[in-house]
């Protein structure tokens, strides 16, 4: 298969439409790491993404009859505006299912671009079923965003030009991964002409349906996938990108949000352009792939994979960056609640600049401070901080990591609740729509007390709910009924220190 689709590379349509793109080093970031790292800059295709080069090079290669019974595609945005790009092109009709939960920027995108456009479902998965059936219902030619030889070959021309762009000494190719189709490509022709220099996949941690792949020897489907990342949001990869990834592949790294919102960061830094999230992913795997100590010698290269992100997403990106590339530390003290504490405190801290600092009076005794200390020498520096402040008698908790506290309770620390009862606190995600907040309060139902409630839009695909419900102890098996129902993500918080510390009842 290998050979197959290198001869394909070799022969493929997409510089009919798509472009050439640099690649560029990043002074910044080489710094940093002590080594050439260099960005292959796919966010400047003419749809802002990869996808192009798929999309096209397969329907370039459509007979005349089947190009003139129209295409459909099932996409979370950029594979659309390939295919809308391709079939605008070609003079063909384009039908275009994306889920509900698309950002907005690439619905207008493809309607810009001439697609009709069926929005169904919450996810990839949900979308593509209907695009199947809607494929045999008016006889159109289904062109897959990933399990096709054309589509792989179309993307695996990235490889072509970056072994062309940098003939000399290289140590890996850092290439993102959603249903497989990049990294198979990628993989595929690397491997053909360059065997010395490895091919990584890098996924997130809530969406690493390759590594699960890899893990089971067979593609597997994941109970649920995060969709921050959308363009990488695939549930299950394909059987014939797993079977290149599996056999040409070097390994797979997973990363978090806040590494993904730290290298989108990073690219800014070094560019002043601005990553989706899916593309800024092959440089997050990069980065903890080098300060892991598992990244080979040699330069590295990072495919920067599109750049269609809702402008108000960035916030969210921004106030996770920090935290990302460890340049913040969270942290929960206890101080006494006695005039000239709070000066003593920040004296402890010295001349390091504070983020945050909230507070709210809870009663006599001690209080609890939330505080965003910045760091300059990272995760070490944390664990400093940490020391001195309880070699003075305060108590810490390291909140750095805590998805509750960064999400939530970070932006609620107002005051504990005195004698409140049976209190349970979850923390919920569900896919963000008109009407979504309602639906979701519907399902929760109104059989229990809400004592708590916290929500923010952060201009993601996801809404972010923490609910806090009175539930008697005989109730609780209904309610966790009840949870399972609703059909959504959710964990249980009731224990986590956040809580206990600046939200729950006092002497919880």
């Amino acid at each position: 298969m290998q050979q197959a689709v290198v001869r394909r590379i070799l022969t493929s349509a997409v510089y009919d439409l798509a472009e050439e793109t640099p690649l560029e080093v990043m002074p910044r970031m080489s710094a940093r790491l002590d080594r050439p790292v260099l960005l292959k800059r796919e966010d400047l295709q003419p749809a802002f993404s990869f996808k192009l080069r798929g999309a096209h090079n397969k329907i370039a290669s459509l007979s005349p009859a089947q190009r003139a019974r129209g295409v459909i595609c099932a996409s979370a945005g950029n594979h659309a505006q390939g295919v809308a790009m391709s079939a605008r092109h070609l003079g063909i009709r384009a039908l275009v299912v994306m889920p509900t939960t698309t950002p907005t920027i690439k619905v207008q995108a493809v309607d810009r671009l001439g697609a009709e456009i069926v929005l169904c479902g919450d996810d990839f998965d949900a979308a593509q079923v209907r695009a199947q059936e809607l494929a045999a219902e008016h006889d159109l030619v289904y062109v897959h965003p990933f399990e096709d030889e054309a589509v792989i070959a179309g993307q695996g021309t990235i490889a072509m030009e970056l072994l062309r762009q940098h003939p000399g000494a290289m140590g890996a190719v850092y290439v993102p991964v959603g249903g497989g189709g990049l990294a198979a490509g990628v993989a595929a022709y690397v491997k053909f002409l360059r065997p010395d220099v490895q091919v990584i996949g890098v996924e997130p941690e809530d969406a690493a349906s390759m590594a699960a792949a890899l893990a089971a020897g067979a593609p597997v489907a994941l109970d649920q996938v995060g969709r921050f990342a959308d363009g990488v949001a695939v549930r299950q990869v394909g059987a014939m990108t797993f079977a290149l990834c599996r056999d040409l592949m070097d390994g797979v790294v997973t990363v978090t949000t806040d590494e993904i919102c730290a290298a989108v960061k990073d690219i800014f830094d070094d560019t002043r352009a601005i990553a989706e999230p899916a593309g800024a992913l092959a440089l997050a795997g990069l980065r903890r792939h080098v300060e892991s100590g598992r990244a080979p010698g040699g330069p590295l290269i990072a495919v920067n994979s599109g750049a269609n992100v809702n402008f108000d997403r960035l916030r969210h990106v921004a106030e996770r960056a920090e935290v990302g590339e460890r340049g913040e530390a969270l942290l929960a003290v206890t101080v006494p609640e006695a005039p000239g504490a709070y000066r003593a405190f920040l004296g402890h801290l010295g001349e390091r600049s504070i983020t945050e600092f909230n507070y709210r009076y809870a009663g006599p005794g001690t209080a609890e401070i939330f505080v965003g200390v910045k760091l300059s020498e990272g995760a070490a520096e944390t664990g400093r901080i940490i020391a001195g402040l309880e070699a003075t008698g305060h108590q810490v908790v390291d909140l750095t990591d805590n998805e509750l506290a960064k999400l939530h309770v970070r932006y609620m620390v107002g005051g504990r609740v005195v004698d409140l009862e049976d209190e349970l606190l979850y923390r919920f995600e569900f896919p963000e729509r008109p009407g979504a907040l309602l639906a979701f309060l519907d399902g929760l139902g109104d059989g229990w007390n809400i004592s708590l409630f916290h929500y923010r839009n952060h201009g993601a695909d996801d809404g972010r709910v923490l609910a806090g419900v009175q539930v008697p102890v005989a109730d609780r098996p209904t309610f966790l009924r009840c949870l399972d129902a609703l059909g959504y993500p959710y964990w249980d918080e009731t224990d986590n220190p956040a809580y206990r510390l600046f939200l729950g009842g006092r002497g919880s």
